[in-house]
């Protein structure tokens, strides 16, 4: 693909869960509407009568099964964050201690509103004393270990061509909107989002101090800035290839591309040592950096750099700050009505700042290590179905067959948290200073990914918290990771029949191997290097496969005028289909899949295609979902239904579909890939 303890003092050190008692149907017929054909809308169908009885709260931009999820996790977790808050003895240093100070220095609102912009004037005082182009690239390095990530992106990771090396990699970025498009898109809802933002900067600007004449004239140039770097930024879509993306130069080569831009001082302002080649995800991006550097005076430099710090922290800052960013982002781009609860954001950045610590304490009373077991049979169980359905493939070779299956097989699975937790003990928290606490586990988050240059990689480490309602597949790692939080119903519930799982979590796992195998993942090899291993024929059929799903999507308008963008959701869309057929067939192995016994009035195939699409139940606001079609590569949660099932013969014959139905597809026109 990518969030995370009624404490006593002991509960670090004892273990504990509580028992899930069920008091829902798991399929649960008051959820459907009859007055839909399931060949016509079968997200309707499935979900219609939930959607009416589910209106989205005024603090979501939506409201569907991963909501419902999320709700149970944020519960938990609000319980473990106020008993841990409330501990006012907590040893120095201990998890309590750092998880709960930390939250309570969020949750003192009257002295931030007290404190007002004053924890930023520091580093507000640094950007008024720029002087030159030295100056604002020590500046936006001393911001990106604070985790506020000016002008571009920068991090540290594994090498794409060589995963056992790491290496310093950089990226686009530094845009207020939320991407390219969004300077660019002509239709009515991206112009209406754009002339806000234009008043937006403004008011910032006016809340730091400027006057209304200097504001307006500034938030110009600062838009006229953030302009010319849209224009050499790629478009979601096109960041998709990792080919495209994969561009390694020495610092004295990249000087050269760069002229300006001098690498070596800005490694040095980073704090890295010893590393003379780098990858630049986007040159041209970074072309047009250094070709800003010439064109803006360094005086339009730190008025965008002053915007941009108070932008970034605003939601931390007095309710004044917070309340104006929430209006422009949260009602203008995303439609909300209200922000959600103070403990909730707060919650969410402390799980964002030191989310093992708080995972550890999650996974102590929330995950029962009979849940692991279950979930790696059924990971085991995927696997073996998806290898089956490699060796039957008609339009694949043997050659390339048989490095798919290994592949497949070294797949490393992730189930639930890490074997090896990170240690926070130079990680200092405080009780009473909510910014001071997230700069400095900004910076401590900075030091440790610092670390790992020049050491092996390891391959222990986690991409999201185990509280985290979601999953991923890594293709530098090779690995599928299940974190705790999404381990529970609709998507899984060891307690529920096999139709159910393998139609949610089944179907999950199975889109999280399909990764490995869609348009990026299949690019990466058994050890997690980008590197191509398939016979050029082989590769051929598999972009001709993949662009029948692109051309299904693409056609499809969503909202307004927008199409679905089949080539921005390729990726996602892949592993649905195949994710789905794969569970589908691991299901058809176990003994209720080759029954046809009736359970609440459902055949074991209609409950399979039900749990699919009840996963998937939402509504959402016009204006996220828009902003969603224009830069998530996932597509609407009615497409990721209904299009994969009008592709599978088995979804046909369960529910008895007919040329007639507006979903209904001759065969010819299914696709058909993993």
């Amino acid at each position: 693909m990518i969030l995370p303890v009624a404490l006593i003092l002991m509960a670090a050190s004892c273990k504990h869960t509580e028992p899930t008692s069920a008091v829902y149907k798991m399929i649960d017929k008051g959820n459907l509407d009859t007055s839909v054909r399931p060949g016509d809308d079968f997200y309707q169908f499935a979900n219609g009568n939930w959607r009416k009885k589910n209106p989205i709260p005024k603090s979501e931009t939506e409201w569907g099964s991963f909501s419902e999820v999320q709700e149970n996790t944020y519960k938990a977790l609000h319980a473990i964050l106020d008993s841990a808050a409330a501990i006012g003895n907590a040893p120095k240093g201990s998890i309590i201690q750092k998880v709960g100070d930390f939250y309570r220095s969020g949750m003192d609102s009257i002295t931030i509103n007290k404190v007002g912009m004053s924890p930023v004037s520091d580093i507000m005082a640094h950007i008024n004393n720029i002087g030159d182009v030295n100056g604002l690239l020590a500046e936006i390095a001393n911001e990106h270990m604070l985790g506020l990530d000016p002008v571009f992106s920068f991090g540290i990771g594994p090498d794409d061509k060589n995963v056992s090396k790491i290496i310093c990699q950089f990226g686009q970025g530094g845009l207020g909107l939320p991407g390219r498009e969004y300077y660019f898109d002509k239709d009515a809802r991206t112009v209406k989002i754009r002339e806000a933002y234009r008043k937006y900067i403004p008011a910032i600007l006016m809340m730091i101090g400027e006057d209304m004449v200097t504001a307006n004239q500034d938030a110009e140039d600062i838009y006229k800035l953030e302009l010319s770097l849209a224009s050499v930024s790629l478009s979601s879509a096109e960041m998709r290839d990792p080919y495209k993306l994969y561009n390694k130069f020495h610092l004295d080569a990249l000087d050269k591309h760069t002229p300006g831009l001098e690498w070596k001082k800005l490694m040095a302002h980073l704090k890295v040592t010893g590393q003379d080649t780098v990858l630049v995800a986007e040159p041209a991006f970074f072309a047009g950096v250094a070709r800003d550097l010439k064109m803006f005076p360094i005086d339009v430099w730190k008025k965008y750099m002053k915007f941009h710090l108070v932008n970034n922290m605003a939601e931390h800052l007095s309710s004044d700050f917070d309340s104006a960013y929430f209006n422009f982002y949260g009602k203008t781009v995303y439609g909300l009505e209200a922000q959600r609860p103070r403990w909730k954001r707060v919650l969410n950045m402390v799980d964002q700042s030191e989310g093992e610590m708080l995972g550890q304490l999650y996974v102590d009373r929330k995950f029962k290590p009979a849940a692991k077991k279950r979930m790696l049979d059924l990971v085991d169980n995927l696997q073996k179905a998806y290898a089956e359905r490699i060796q039957k493939l008609d339009w694949m070779t043997d050659s390339t067959k048989k490095k798919a299956l290994v592949k497949l097989n070294a797949f490393v699975k992730k189930i639930g948290y890490p074997d090896r937790w990170k240690n926070y003990a130079d990680l200092e928290i405080v009780g009473h200073d909510y910014v001071k606490n997230i700069f400095a586990a900004a910076l401590w988050n900075y030091n440790y990914a610092l670390n790992k240059l020049g050491k092996p990689v390891n391959k222990n480490e986690w991409q999201m918290t185990p509280p985290t309602v979601n999953a991923y597949y890594n293709a530098s790692f090779n690995e599928i990771v299940f974190p705790a939080g999404i381990l529970q119903y609709p998507f899984f519930d060891e307690n529920a029949d096999d139709a159910v799982n393998y139609g949610g979590i089944g179907a999950v796992i199975g889109h999280e191997m399909t990764h490995g195998f869609d348009d990026q993942g299949r690019l990466y090899n058994a050890d997690g290097n980008l590197a191509n291993w398939w016979v050029p024929a082989d590769s051929a059929n598999f972009v001709t496969k993949a662009n029948i799903m692109v051309g299904q999507f693409s056609k499809i308008v969503v909202i307004d005028t927008i199409h679905a963008n089949g080539h921005l959701t390729e990726g996602e869309n892949l592993a649905d289909l195949g994710g789905l057929n794969i569970a589908y067939e691991a299901f058809k192995k176990t003994k209720q899949g080759q029954s046809n016994d009736l359970k609440d009035g459902f055949t074991p195939d209609q409950r399979f295609f039900l749990s699919w699409a009840q996963v998937w139940r939402m509504n959402q606001r016009p204006e996220a979902l828009a902003a969603q079609v224009k830069t998530d590569g996932h597509s609407p949660t009615s497409l990721r239904v209904n299009v994969p099932v009008s592709n599978m013969a088995a979804w046909y014959k369960a529910f008895n579909i007919k040329p007639t139905d507006k979903l209904f597809r001759p065969e010819n026109e299914r696709a058909r890939i993993w």
